[in-house]
């Protein structure tokens, strides 16, 4: 499966190496090499190269191809909450990995995007934690991998234990924790992490948050919350209550970006899921 983009070279980029303009729309040298490899790149019908110059009115032609070697299933229960030609964006259940494993091969977002597009290769632009629901934002080439991956803004939910009355921010840094490969740690040798949060819901002495991430390090919600004191509900490796849910109370609730050929702020949603949003049920 290919995408084929035409750009019409405008008086800002005339006289202009070609491999010049299209660096300068985003493109990686490693995308140039595969173009060049593949024969993907042409003007009137005929290869341009990359130090070829480009003039004001010329129509270039970008067919970017890509191959993937993943097993196939497309019973794989996650929903597409947006599509095109460049993105698709999967709503996660819990308990899904986004991808493959060492002897754990099928069963993931992995390969239920081979089912759907058995030419590309699974590039997911945010990953998730198996436990961790939501949207998984995946793109179809290199151009918009790249292109959304650094645009794009996420929005997460997460019942912790505890009643959290304002929102705040949490700016502390965060590091492997010693004797560890998995666990992280508030430390002061950790990078710096930022967490944004605002309380929705308070009850049954738990509260719903709305939280941005300014940075994006590993485990960082669950961190965070976890080291003031309220951990996330559900998370036993950070010391949550698991009495009302099995994994760690977290939804990755709406994703925005800016699409890549177009410049378009695309926004898509996921609702709450039930185990979730059973916590506030008014059950206790």
């Amino acid at each position: 499966m290919s995408r084929e983009l035409t750009i019409t070279v405008g008086e800002s980029d005339d006289g202009r190496t070609a491999q010049d303009m299209l660096r300068s729309r985003g493109f990686s040298r490693r995308m140039l090499t595969k173009l060049k490899q593949t024969g993907g790149l042409t003007r009137g019908g005929e290869i341009l190269r990359s130090i070829d110059r480009v003039r004001a009115g010329d129509v270039v032609c970008v067919v970017m191809s890509d191959s993937a070697d993943i097993p196939p299933d497309p019973d794989i229960p996650a929903p597409v909450a947006y599509e095109d030609e460049d993105i698709v964006v999967f709503d996660k259940p819990p308990f899904l990995p986004v991808h493959q494993s060492i002897g754990h091969y099928s069963g993931t977002l992995a390969n239920l995007f081979a089912a759907l597009y058995p030419d590309l290769p699974f590039r997911p632009i945010n990953r998730l934690d198996k436990n961790t629901s939501g949207l998984c934002v995946c793109a179809k080439n290199r151009f918009a991998a790249a292109s959304v991956s650094g645009n794009i803004s996420k929005v997460y939910f997460a019942a912790v234990d505890g009643d959290i009355a304002r929102g705040g921010v949490i700016d502390l840094p965060i590091d492997r924790e010693s004797g560890s490969i998995i666990r992280r740690c508030v430390s002061p040798t950790g990078k710096r992490a930022v967490t944004h949060y605002e309380p929705l819901l308070r009850e049954n002495g738990r509260t719903l948050l709305r939280i941005m991430l300014e940075t994006g390090r590993t485990h960082q919600i669950r961190v965070h919350f976890s080291h003031i004191g309220f951990p996330l509900c559900g998370d036993d490796m950070y010391g949550g209550d698991c009495s009302r849910i099995n994994r760690q109370a977290l939804h990755c609730g709406e994703v925005s970006f800016d699409l890549p050929f177009t410049g378009e702020r695309i926004t898509a949603g996921s609702e709450l899921p039930d185990d979730i949003r059973s916590l506030f049920s008014g059950k206790g």
